[in-house]
């Protein structure tokens, strides 16, 4: 089984228990993160109306939860949500989740979308699980409209070690692990998270790679000691 099928299907494995370890293991915090990446999009995309957001490697569902709410919040409309994920398991859980959002099951390298229609495209932690990342960006890339936006949030590399990330790494090495494993009963798919972070690329790196694709970045910051870090780029 190549490198790509076995992540896909760690991701089918865990698909059912994959919400509640998430809330557990990020002790919420991730939603924070999620909403200031909504927020802050649509406040630099400066429109009311939004036809497509494409959430890749959507997993569940979340992502697209939150772009809807806080569009809601904001008065604005977003026409059509579009959820994009290789595995069917994910998958099936967001379907359920969210009825009324559209769904494709594909790679980010290759999303069934025509040229320049879609608003928003967001990854949220799973750009690093695509072997493929640079084709995957160049296909964000031909998907998105003139002046739209790529939204990534991810745990990436670090540049530095100081000591706050030091006590990070004890958390991702030798607790996050453990607490995955016991609610997922895969424990092979959480100790999966922080060696796909070790192997990931760094702000700079991921910065250097949107520039290829085509895009320039607007927005970067890192979230709660640098665990999570949200960049916006615009496709120019």
């Amino acid at each position: 089984m190549d490198k790509q099928k076995k992540i896909v299907s760690m991701f089918d494995d865990i698909a059912s228990t994959y919400d509640t370890a998430n809330r557990v293991m990020t002790m919420g915090v991730d939603i924070q993160w999620r909403k200031k990446a909504c927020d802050l999009s649509y406040e630099i995309y400066g429109k009311k109306k939004i036809e497509k957001i494409v959430d890749v490697a959507c997993g569940t569902g979340d992502m697209m939860g939150f772009w809807d709410k806080q569009a809601k919040k904001s008065d604005i409309t977003v026409k059509e949500l579009i959820g994009v994920d290789p595995s069917e398991g994910m998958v099936e859980v967001a379907k359920k989740k969210f009825p009324n959002y559209t769904y494709h099951i594909a790679k980010a390298t290759e999303i069934p979308l025509q040229d320049s229609c879609a608003d928003f495209i967001s990854i949220t932690y799973g750009i690093r699980n695509v072997v493929q990342r640079q084709e995957a960006l160049h296909e964000f890339n031909r998907v998105l409209k003139k002046d739209g936006l790529v939204v990534i949030l991810e745990f990436m590399k670090d540049e530095n070690k100081n000591i706050l990330k030091k006590i990070r790494d004890i958390y991702m090495h030798k607790i996050l692990p453990y607490v995955g494993g016991a609610i997922s009963k895969n424990l092979e798919a959480y100790k999966y998270l922080p060696n796909s972070i070790e192997n990931f690329v760094t702000i700079k790196g991921m910065h250097e790679e949107l520039k290829t694709a085509g895009f320039d970045i607007v927005y970067t910051k890192s979230f709660s000691m640098d665990v999570s870090t949200l960049i916006i780029a615009k496709k120019i």
